[in-house]
């Protein structure tokens, strides 16, 4: 018996175009059975990282794909095939590495192979939705003499960060972005200019702030204006925006914020001609607001979820989603007078007439430090089994 352990040592979040690093560790369990005669062999050991894309054959109907037919393999094989019994299609693929050959462990003994390889630039983000879904894994497989292939599976999110793919990092190593407070490896500083300069890019897009002001009229008039300060954020960060109901000259009653995103299937993609675009709501801010001169909102955008993307199959938006009821009269207060001779008590009505209608507001999601989103990851940095 052989324990293998894969430990991805700076969590399971990546950005497109870093270095993925796994230290893999075989490990012969020393029991108290074992004698000098308890050595174990292993053949071969390779690894290779893929991308799987899934998608709902109710929404997506894609063109015939003669690589289907590889995501089986006989246990008898000794091809390297890390997609075996894997769904959808692997759309992308790194070259396999060999990690070795004729491996001998001893009872108790263990030995450790670094696996380094380079995310592609080029390649879709992480994205679990409605209608299509990448899922990013690196796969271990290994095998005894005269055994079936053994894989060992290690899933792990990828961000993608549109622009670093055209750019030339600086020659000069003292103006390229570093970061003072890590000790960085010559082997890894390439990967580490990469993640500070997508720090700053990051920072840079979404620190701007700049007044952004709209009329919220409905057909009878006024009802209020809506503030907010940006239209770029990172996911992690608040989206947050007041509203001015003062100079309306329609009450509003009750409005709602939904953070939401939209996923449609390009139009030669689709099942059905003119199929309806599917949502998605992360977070949700509801109030009542009679009489309420200024109100407003927070919604944080959650880390686990993917930033905006588009690929030739699928394209995904964020947008701010206001629904607004409004009270059905021009003029009036909402409050009726009391009947009690001593003093006057003010109610609410019991019935009233309004009107609704709704707004959406485009808004620009990025990623986020994948350090920072590791800490929200649902998967482990950690994967093991035993052959």
């Amino acid at each position: 018996m052989i324990e293998v352990l894969a430990k991805l040592g700076r969590g399971p979040v990546f950005l497109a175009g870093e270095v993925l690093e796994c230290v893999i560790t075989f490990t012969n369990p020393l029991s108290s059975s074992s004698t000098s005669a308890s050595s174990e062999m292993l053949a071969w050991a390779s690894a290779q990282i893929h991308c799987q894309f899934h998608t709902s054959e109710n929404r997506v109907a894609l063109p015939p794909s003669d690589g289907s037919k590889h995501d089986v393999q006989a246990e008898n094989e000794t091809v390297f095939v890390p997609n075996r019994g894997e769904r959808g299609q692997c759309i992308l693929s790194t070259p396999p590495k060999i990690l070795f050959c004729d491996l001998r462990l001893d009872p108790g003994e263990s030995k450790s192979y670094s696996y380094c390889e380079t995310l592609p630039i080029d390649g879709p983000p992480s994205f679990r939705g409605q209608s299509v879904k990448y899922v990013y894994k690196l796969t271990i497989g290994c095998q005894r003499v005269n055994s079936p292939i053994k894989l060992l599976r290690v899933p792990f999110r990828v961000l993608v960060l549109q622009g670093l793919k055209d750019y030339e990092f600086p020659q000069d190593e003292a103006v390229a972005p570093s970061n003072p407070f890590l000790e960085e490896e010559e082997g890894l500083k390439k990967d580490s200019r990469l993640a500070d300069l997508a720090t700053e890019l990051l920072m840079v897009a979404t620190s701007r702030r700049s007044l952004h002001l709209y009329n919220i009229s409905n057909t009878r008039g006024k009802v209020g204006t809506f503030c907010i300060f940006k239209t770029v954020y990172k996911i992690g960060e608040d989206v947050i925006g007041t509203f001015n109901f003062s100079e309306g000259d329609i009450p509003c009653l009750q409005f709602s914020v939904s953070l939401q995103t939209e996923e449609s299937i390009q139009e030669e993609f689709q099942r059905r001609r003119g199929q309806p675009v599917s949502y998605t709501t992360h977070a949700r801010h509801q109030e009542a607001c009679l009489h309420t001169a200024q109100s407003s909102f927070n919604l944080p955008i959650p880390l686990s979820s993917t930033p905006g993307f588009t690929t030739n199959i699928v394209s995904l938006k964020w947008r701010l989603h206001f629904e607004f009821v409004t009270s059905g009269e021009s003029t009036g207060t909402c409050l009726v007078q009391g009947s009690q001779s001593e003093a006057i008590t003010w109610t609410g009505v019991e019935q009233m007439e309004v009107d609704t209608f709704s707004w959406d507001l485009p808004i620009k999601v990025l990623p986020t430090n994948p350090i920072l989103a590791s800490y929200v990851s649902q998967f482990s940095s950690t994967n093991s089994i035993t052959i």
